[in-house]
């Protein structure tokens, strides 16, 4: 279908642009007819939004979203919800598909990550639900940050709020203390893991636990990495700058784009 107002094409059923249906609404790909340039159509059902009562999630997603600009960070273009589009899916997908990811792969996306959460924090945002279905990937399988809707803007950057998947929560948010932005770093460790291994590291009923055991086939650089957030208090943990400064990051790498890159124009 077409919108004439806007010069946008939709593509419908049968898209693999279609990549989520839930009772809130669906996402299409659109395409402008002039530039031909792709972005993700989010139609949204306000019906659904009243009903469940989040239309204050919705809103904060939105005014979080469309102030950050980072090339590992899933852009909003409008509020009309034009999102920009990841033609390769979420990272989830590619991690269910391949059940674990080489060295090279896992450096780059938690390189990427690190750079996209620095620029969140320094703008003031904790993303507070990082895990493998909400960063998706771009056209050369860049890791791109989506959804938005669990973060919070706050210029103390420290929260009490709970909000987040279990396997991805650190221990302070499990037990209700008050947390800062350090909990998108705790993510960082479970991906890490989870990337290199095909599961998260913890499974078990106890979520306080701050231990991993490594498989024998874990690279020993990651495992010092992970091994950077062993401690209980998450003052101790290693800091965004020097993951993106850890050998084994350097080493391993291969990002597509330097965080300096501009975004393509709208």
């Amino acid at each position: 279908m077409s919108c004439p107002k806007s010069g946008m094409q939709v593509g419908k059923a049968g898209n693999p642009a279609r990549r989520r249906l839930t009772k809130f609404g669906n996402v299409y790909l659109a395409r402008l007819k002039e530039s031909h340039f792709s972005v993700a159509l989010k139609v949204l059902f306000k019906s659904q939004i009243e009903k469940e009562g989040v239309e204050h999630q919705l809103r904060r997603e939105i005014e979080i979203q469309a102030h950050l600009q980072r090339p590992n960070i899933l852009r909003l273009y409008n509020y009309f919800h034009d999102a920009e589009y990841a033609p390769r899916g979420e990272l989830y997908k590619e991690l269910q598909k391949k059940q674990k990811l080489d060295e090279q792969r896992t450096a780059t996306i938690i390189e990427e990550l690190a750079d996209a959460l620095t620029y969140c924090h320094d703008k003031k945002v904790i993303h507070r639900d990082v895990k493998t279905e909400n960063l998706f990937l771009g056209f050369m399988g860049e890791v791109k940050i989506a959804d938005f809707g669990g973060s919070v803007h706050t210029p103390s950057l420290r929260r009490k709020t709970v909000c987040g998947t279990l396997d991805y929560l650190p221990p302070e948010m499990i037990e209700g203390r008050t947390h800062d932005e350090k909990v998108d770093l705790w993510c960082i460790r479970v991906l890490c893991y989870e990337q290199l291994v095909g599961n998260p590291p913890f499974e078990s009923t106890q979520k306080t636990q701050v231990d991993v055991r490594f498989p024998l086939s874990m690279p020993l650089g990651a495992q010092d990495l992970i091994s950077k957030f062993l401690r209980y208090n998450p003052q101790e943990w290693l800091p965004l700058a020097q993951i993106l400064e850890h050998r084994w990051v350097q080493a391993h790498s291969w990002r597509v784009l330097p965080s300096s890159c501009a975004q393509m124009a709208y």
